[in-house]
């Protein structure tokens, strides 16, 4: 089976938003994630800002990029919930840690807290559905 099979066959909630959706909404933020956490990035190698401030956004881009892998790859549903919830709090870790340093990038993230707090809550309702 496919992991497009996999997932269509998956019990998801009616407001489900369709892949193409999800897709759309990954190209928006991607472009935000790379410019505020390449930044965030830059300015602790070139130590304007102090380096745990880059720990909760190294520790989201990780579980960003495993998202993938562990919900089509390994079909894991708790396993994504639980990276997920990872993602969704050092979202927020990241946010509360650059903002006494550059204000602009914590509300950049905003949208993406946004998302990740709808996907997280599709990901449980999909993960409880289909326990």
């Amino acid at each position: 089976m496919t992991w497009r099979d996999w997932y269509d066959a998956l019990e998801k909630p009616a407001w489900t938003p369709e892949p193409l959706t999800i897709g759309t909404i990954w190209q928006i933020l991607y472009p935000i994630i790379l410019v505020t956490f390449g930044y965030v990035f830059y300015r602790v190698i070139r130590k304007q800002i102090p380096w745990p401030v880059a720990i909760p956004f190294a520790i989201n881009l990780i579980a960003n990029i495993v998202f993938t892998p562990i919900q089509f790859g390994l079909r894991n549903l708790p396993l994504a919930a639980l990276d997920i919830t990872i993602v969704w709090i050092t979202i927020v870790w990241s946010m509360k840690a650059i903002w006494p340093h550059h204000r602009w990038i914590a509300l950049a993230q905003i949208p993406y807290l946004i998302w990740v707090t709808i996907a997280s809550v599709l990901q449980f309702s999909i993960t409880w559905n289909n326990w």
